[in-house]
Formats: C-alpha cells, sequence, structure tokens
C-alpha cells in the first residue's frame, strides 16, 4: 500500500508512543540509576563491613582495644595474629586536625558568604564567589604541595617547631584552605534563601544593616550553614593526601600543635598497599576505613536532621 502523504510531509507521532517515551520511559530510566547508585552505596557498606569486622571476628581484637588504646603493632602476615590493633593516635591526629580546621575555617567562611551576600552582592556573584569556587577544583596534592614547600618552612622559622614545620598546625591550616569553599559556597546560597520580606520588616523595626545580619539573616540561615560546615567538616576528614605530606606521619600523640602526628586517612594510604591480603595489618586498616565510613553516614544523618528542620521552620 503506498503512502499517500505529500512529499517531504512529517509523520505524525502517536499520542500514546509520545506519551510512553516522555514518562514512563524517562520515570524507568531515572529509576534504574537511583537504584544503581543505592545498590552501590550498600554493596560498599557491606564490603567494608565484611573487611572492617575480620579485626574482631578473626583475630580477636576488642572494639576497645581499636578505639582507645595507642598499641599499633599488628603482625603483617595472613596467618599469624598477636599484634596490637590500637588505632587511638590516629583517630585523635585526625580529631585534632579536622577540629581546628573548622575552627579556622568557619568564622571566615561565614564573613566571606555576609560579604558575599549581604554587603556587596554584585561583586560577590560576579567575582568572589566564582573566584572560591575554582578552589574546589584544585587537586588535593596541589594543596599539599604548596604546604609542603610553603607552610611547613613557615612554621618551621617562626615558631621555631621542634620537627621542622611538620605538625598538626600545618595539616590544620592545608585542611581548613580546602574546607573555605565549600563551607562558602553552601553559607552564601543559604543567605540568599532568606526571604527579602525578613530584611524589610527588620529595616521596618529601625534595625540597622548589622543588626539586620546578626539578629534576622544569619538564625534564620542557620541550618543551611550547619549544613555546609557539616559538609566541609566530612570533606576534612576524608582528605588523605595533602595531610600526609604535612603531618610528619609519625606514630605518636602530639605534645602540641607544632608536633608532628598521623591520621587515619593518611595511615590508611601509606600501609594499604604494602599489607598482606587477610592478613592482621590489613583487616586493622579496613576497620579504620569502616570507621571512616560510619562517620561519613552519621554526617549525612546530621545533614538531614538539619534539612528537616529548615523545612519545618519554612513551613
Amino acid at each position: 500500500m503506498s503512502d499517500s502523504r505529500p512529499f517531504g510531509a512529517a509523520k505524525k507521532i502517536n499520542p500514546g508512543r509520545q506519551l510512553f517515551f516522555q514518562k514512563y520511559l524517562g520515570r524507568s530510566i531515572v529509576t534504574i540509576c537511583g537504584l544503581f547508585v543505592i545498590a552501590l552505596t550498600v554493596s560498599i557498606g557491606a564490603f567494608l563491613i565484611f573487611k572492617g569486622t575480620g579485626t574482631f571476628a578473626r583475630y580477636g581484637h576488642s572494639v576497645l582495644e581499636f578505639l582507645f588504646s595507642s598499641d599499633w603493632s599488628p603482625m603483617d602476615s595472613g596467618t599469624k595474629s598477636g599484634g596490637g590493633v590500637g588505632a587511638a593516635i590516629y583517630i585523635c591526629g585526625s580529631l585534632l586536625t579536622c577540629g581546628l580546621a573548622l575552627l579556622i575555617a568557619a568564622p571566615f567562611s561565614l564573613a566571606a558568604a555576609i560579604f558575599i551576600t549581604e554587603i556587596s552582592p554584585k561583586l560577590g556573584a560576579r567575582l568572589i564567589q566564582p573566584a572560591v569556587e575554582i578552589f574546589v577544583g584544585i587537586p588535593s596534592v596541589v594543596y599539599g604541595w604548596v604546604g609542603l614547600t610553603v607552610l611547613v618552612p613557615f612554621i618551621r622559622d617562626t615558631f621555631h617547631a621542634p620537627m621542622g614545620g611538620y605538625s598538626v598546625l600545618a595539616a590544620a591550616i592545608v585542611l581548613s584552605v580546602m574546607i573555605f569553599p565549600t563551607i562558602t559556597t553552601v553559607a552564601a546560597d543559604s543567605i540568599r534563601s532568606v526571604p527579602v520580606m525578613y530584611r524589610e520588616a527588620a529595616y521596618g523595626l529601625g534595625s540597622t544593616r548589622w543588626q539586620t545580619i546578626y539578629n534576622v539573616v544569619v538564625p534564620a540561615a542557620a541550618p543551611g550553614i550547619i549544613t555546609g560546615i557539616v559538609l566541609g567538616l566530612s570533606r576534612a576528614f576524608g582528605e588523605a593526601l595533602a595531610v600526609a605530606m604535612v603531618i610528619g606521619k609519625t606514630r605518636a600523640f602530639p605534645a602540641g600543635l607544632l608536633y608532628p602526628t598521623n591520621n587515619l586517612t593518611a595511615a590508611i594510604a601509606a600501609d594499604m598497599g604494602n599489607s598482606a591480603d587477610g592478613g592482621e595489618q590489613n583487616l586493622a586498616l579496613w576497620s579504620m576505613a569502616l570507621l571512616l565510613f560510619l562517620i561519613s553516614i552519621l554526617f549525612i544523618v546530621v545533614i538531614h536532621g538539619v534539612g528537616k528542620k529548615k523545612e519545618g521552620m519554612v513551613e
């Protein structure tokens, strides 16, 4: 049967088929991708649990020993056991460096976000925020190299650090620079989302600009600011290379901020490739990775809790 349509005429699309492609096929693809991400996350968690619990199930070490003991002397063998797997030094190093980095970065990030959104919004939107966001794409090895060649000698010469500048302070400063863009960007977006009527009401009551920012804008944007801080802290906990280049990697509790130590990520990156698969040291390192995974889950729970609080405030 010949086609009676004029030459060059467009073929009509079946509305039912078009609806299928636009609605059901697209929904199916998005659902499959979402399920794949969920399955991947669950698989990673299950793998870490399987590997990380081997320290306690296979070699008989206790969780208290792992968390609070400083005796780190695992056997690098697939059959022998009996060494110590105390990761307290590494946990303490991670807490010190990340906590100090947060104390350094959070005030500067909040001040930068306020300047970008409230003090000079045009300059902030056109120049400052894009410049801040560039720092997110810089590889961590660059931060570590700058810290190694500039920051470490500066700390050594200025504060006469006993171990040549490799210290908790150097690691914290490098981390603070790395998490600064994350906190600033999220905080700025949260401050922008505060309704204009809040500011107008404050000005109508006679408040100055700084009173409006301090008493109205920042409290209203607090859930988003806290989310940015938690995201920055989670990145700090997961950073390995930059910290390993400046922290000194000594297996000892630091006597002060100018002394070196080690942290969880640097220890995993340095020793995982040199340990026997299934050995006591290897499984102890997997236990440290599991601990980092649980910390990440905790941060995600905190972020969701803050997000729900923000939605409740908006409603």
